[in-house]
């Protein structure tokens, strides 16, 4: 059985480097920082399998380049990201240059609801969609919004599936969420960067690759088991990232970890 996965750059994005890397100050240390990283492509990841189709999040929208579309009144959106997007990278025409349309695919999985990975909801409408319960509860809601979420951009009829684990014996994960008949797609609880983060453990050529979200933003902090700057729980992020590391080590000879 030949999987393959499609990484999918939906436009770029700059952050604050304390955003990358938590220092003493934690998310404050964000706003204050007046440096800026190099752009950083923001990944969606097309999983194609031969039960059909998987898409592990939805990328950026264009929009988010028109004055008023993100609100300035948040902090974090007025002082520590810059996008740079176009139309054509969004998710819908990559996925139509695949060969992929949106009546392909098996379910969309969305590691979290952050709008670099929620953005393109809309190309996706009608898809089975799979949330953690515990990231729509924080992401919805004017609460949400304060929280750096945008649920008033999410598509009207959005109403996605519960992601619900059940426990399971892989790697030091106790509990998952078999995606496919095959039972090799699988969908992990990563908490830390969001409350209800995930990431998509996927077989493929000899390697684990996990489809880790924002669990990590680089193979560094991956590997070292660090927390990012914007995370309100960094004890339970690190710990998670240390988890990925570790199911490299026990599930396979090699670890490609996809962040």
């Amino acid at each position: 059985m030949t999987i393959r996965i499609h990484p999918i750059n939906t436009g770029r994005v700059a952050l604050r480097p304390s955003q990358e890397r938590r220092g003493p100050l934690g998310p404050l240390g964000v706003l204050l920082d007046r440096d800026w990283t190099d752009w950083r492509p923001i990944l969606a990841w097309l999983i194609d399998h031969p039960e059909g189709p998987i898409l592990v999040d939805t990328g950026e929208t264009a929009s988010v380049m028109r004055p008023g579309y993100l609100p300035r009144w948040h902090p974090f959106f007025r002082l520590a990201v810059r996008f740079d997007i176009t139309p054509e990278q969004e998710i819908g025409p990559q996925l139509r240059a695949l060969g992929c349309t949106k009546g392909d695919l098996r379910c969309v999985v969305l590691t979290h609801l952050h709008t670099d990975h929620a953005g393109g909801l809309a190309h996706v409408a009608g898809c089975p969609t799979l949330v953690s319960p515990a990231e729509l509860a924080v992401a919805s809601g004017a609460a949400g919004r304060l929280r750096g979420y945008l649920p008033h951009r999410w598509p009207a009829d959005f109403s996605p599936q519960p992601i619900g684990f059940t426990p399971m014996a892989l790697g030091p994960f106790q509990e998952g969420l078999v995606l496919t008949r095959a039972g090799d797609v699988v969908v992990v609880p990563t908490p830390g960067h969001t409350p209800g983060h995930v990431s998509v453990v996927v077989p493929c050529d000899g390697f684990n690759i996990l489809i880790a979200g924002d669990t990590s933003y680089a193979e560094q902090g991956l590997s070292e088991g660090l927390a990012d700057g914007g995370d309100a729980h960094p004890g339970t992020g690190a710990r998670h990232t240390g988890a990925h590391t570790r199911l490299g080590r026990d599930r396979a000879d090699d670890l490609s970890a996809q962040p």
